[in-house]
């Protein structure tokens, strides 16, 4: 159970499948190891596109029951993972998927129109006191989510990485909200990350195998988007490849948002599982812990912490 294990992670994302294609291979890995793995998902991903055209009439713009019907999709997702603490910050429906844009410059922007509770809108203070509530009860000592562009500009990914990141320092703050538990300072906070060279070595073998449309229009040795970070940035990997049929079985539950012949799984299927298992963070709070990594990134995120 969460709340025995020796090791706590809490993971906090904005809409169903975005916790999948970061970090699933970890969280396989980790609830195999007997780790409590926690989920908080911020929106049921209402405005998301749809890939099954029999479900088109759950789109928003039609009978708007797409988020009930990811909400089933992250339960099988997280049943594929082994994940059996799963959450929606403040309860199914409190926050709206914002939906959103792309900006000229190859970014996600916030939408033109947005629903009167989207989370884009969210009162800041009054989204991160409902995960103070989980912080306080959890204890995780390991917090991961995004950085502070949400990767690529997502409103949703922008807000959730504001609330996790507040919430934190709330849950720490023993005079806030004593009514909902004791206080809680999370050891070390992560924010998921794909490194330059990774990406650069799937790119390689893509285009090497006559891929020229997955991720088109990214070049191996040129420039690349903000989603993806340094190597000088990143400070731990987690090696989970034993665990990657997990995460695709995951990422195939999340049928109306993932292809199987999409991106993801044309990186699996050129780059080979075990590298699509290696998912890459950067600590922007606490102490790395030890490592015998050559790169010198931690190859646990628990490492230095006591369990």
């Amino acid at each position: 159970m969460t709340e025995t294990a020796a090791h706590r992670l809490l993971l906090v994302h904005a809409h169903p499948d975005d916790e999948s294609i970061g970090q699933g291979a970890t969280m396989a890995k980790y609830v195999a190891e007997g780790r409590g793995v926690t989920l908080v998902t911020c929106t049921a991903g209402e405005m998301g596109e749809i890939l099954v055209p029999e479900l088109e009439n759950l789109a928003a713009d039609k009978e708007d029951r797409l988020g009930e019907h990811r909400k089933g999709e992250l339960a099988d997702a997280m049943a594929a993972l082994g994940v059996t603490d799963h959450r929606f910050l403040g309860g199914f429906g409190t926050y709206r998927d914002s939906g959103m844009k792309w900006h000229e410059n190859g970014h996600a922007v916030a939408a033109d129109d947005i629903h009167e509770n989207a989370f884009w809108h969210a009162d800041l203070t009054e989204a991160a006191t409902h995960l103070v509530a989980v912080i306080r009860e959890v204890r995780p000592q390991v917090l991961v989510t995004y950085d502070e562009f949400g990767g690529y500009g997502h409103p949703d990914h922008i807000q959730a990485h504001r609330v996790a990141m507040y919430a934190a320092q709330l849950a720490a703050a023993p005079s806030y909200r004593r009514d909902l538990g004791e206080a809680w300072d999370i050891a070390k906070i992560y924010w998921g990350a794909i490194s330059e060279s990774r990406i650069r070595e799937g790119l390689r073998a893509m285009r090497a195998a006559g891929d020229t449309t997955t991720f088109e229009g990214m070049d191996p040795d040129g420039e690349l988007p903000p989603m993806f970070r340094r190597d000088e940035d990143i400070t731990a990997e987690v090696d989970a490849g034993a665990y990657v049929e997990r995460k695709l079985d995951a990422l195939r539950a999340h049928a109306t948002q993932i292809t199987t012949d999409g991106p993801f799984f044309a990186l699996s299927n050129n780059v080979g599982a075990q590298a699509f298992g290696l998912e890459q963070y950067v600590l922007v709070k606490g102490t790395a812990g030890p490592t015998d990594a050559a790169n010198g990134w931690e190859t646990d995120l628990f490492a230095g912490i006591a369990g």
